[in-house]
């Protein structure tokens, strides 16, 4: 997993950069949030997420570490793919996204394009609830760490199920089934083993 990419800004585009690192041009996708805050500089730091699928690869590019465990969350939900993440962070920022989530408000995220009632609704139940069990409600604008460290243990284990033969949405699906009924701290062998379990 490509975590950053440090380089020459080769070009930027609204919806994109080209970093250039010795040579290699990288094509990043942005949000707006992003876009705004990439100035004409020489040298750019972006973090970064790597989405794999069959048909391709893609790197997704964020300018602050908030931003990124904000997709990060938003991508662990059922239904909210990278580019659905990218499109809510590119009309809300990271404070009035956790703002809506924290007061309900279903309509200030269902205003996004492409987010309907129910994704809404599950975004902020999913991600409220997640918030509530730690008992943390930052104040400081950035989506708490324990969402990238939960995040982090699906992330781990969606990718040794796809390895082991699993599609990825039935990974996700079973991996979601087993922190509903184990919590957050369970370890990264037993989600495993009890996700396997799961689909029997």
């Amino acid at each position: 997993m490509i975590a950053y990419l440090k380089g020459k800004l080769a070009y930027k585009d609204p919806t994109y950069v080209i970093i250039d690192i010795q040579g290699v041009g990288y094509e990043v996708k942005i949000s707006l949030t992003t876009f705004g805050k990439v100035k004409e500089e020489e040298q750019i730091l972006l973090h970064t997420y790597q989405h794999i699928k069959e048909d391709g690869h893609t790197l997704y590019g964020f300018k602050d570490p908030a931003e990124k465990k904000a997709f990060l969350a938003l991508i662990s939900i059922n239904g909210v793919g990278p580019n659905t993440g990218l499109m809510i962070l590119s009309s809300l920022s990271v404070e009035e996204l956790e703002q809506a989530i924290l007061h309900n408000d279903h309509g200030t995220i269902q205003r996004v394009k492409g987010i309907g009632a129910k994704t809404a609704q599950r975004i902020v139940l999913e991600l409220k609830d997640k918030i509530k069990k730690e008992g943390i409600a930052t104040g400081d604008g950035t989506v708490p760490g324990f969402i990238q460290n939960s995040n982090k243990l699906k992330q781990e284990a969606l990718q040794a199920l796809i390895t082991l033969g699993f599609t990825k949405a039935q990974a996700e699906k079973n991996i979601l089934t087993v922190l509903k009924k184990s919590g957050p701290d369970v370890s990264l062998e037993a989600l495993i083993k009890a996700s396997l379990k799961s689909s029997s």
